[in-house]
């Protein structure tokens, strides 16, 4: 690379809750640079999961991170041109790429799913993905099925 490589910026925490892991989430529902509203439904999609939880010694951020991390995949495949042919090589994520790409996909399929506000979608697929179910549980299961698949091309490292 010509230039170096930016700096991280490091994140406030959410007022609520003080995590940073929030903010981040935070960051990428939001839409138009609207944080106040990103924030809204978060805290209202939080509500929504506390009121729902059978669980009465886990709180509504102990539930969305449980989701979380239930969404997080462990291997990915990239594409990769190999004579003319392109391959689907399985590889280990980067912790940090996890987290992002856990959140990414809870947001689309919340996104995708029927019900009226977006904080009844976020919340519904938060519980969904804290009991292993839902659609983002099953791209995480689809995308080890197929990295599973291509496991015979993984000498081709990049």
């Amino acid at each position: 690379m010509r230039k170096r490589q930016a700096k991280k910026r490091p994140l406030l925490p959410d007022p609520r809750f003080g995590d940073q892991l929030v903010t981040r989430f935070v960051n990428n529902l939001m839409w138009d640079g609207k944080k106040s509203i990103a924030f809204d439904v978060f805290y209202s999609a939080m509500d929504i999961v506390e009121q729902k939880n059978q669980d009465p010694e886990k709180t509504s951020l102990d539930l969305w991170k449980d989701a979380l991390s239930n969404v997080m995949p462990h291997v990915e495949v990239r594409s990769r041109r190999v004579g003319g042919a392109t391959f689907q090589i399985p590889m280990p994520i980067r912790p940090d790429r996890k987290v992002s790409v856990a959140m990414k996909w809870l947001i689309l399929y919340a996104r995708k799913r029927n019900e009226k506000s977006m904080a009844q979608k976020l919340a519904s697929e938060i519980l969904a993905a804290a009991k292993e179910e839902g659609a983002a549980v099953k791209k995480r299961m689809d995308t080890h099925k197929m990295a599973e698949a291509n496991k015979a091309f993984s000498h081709f490292k990049f």
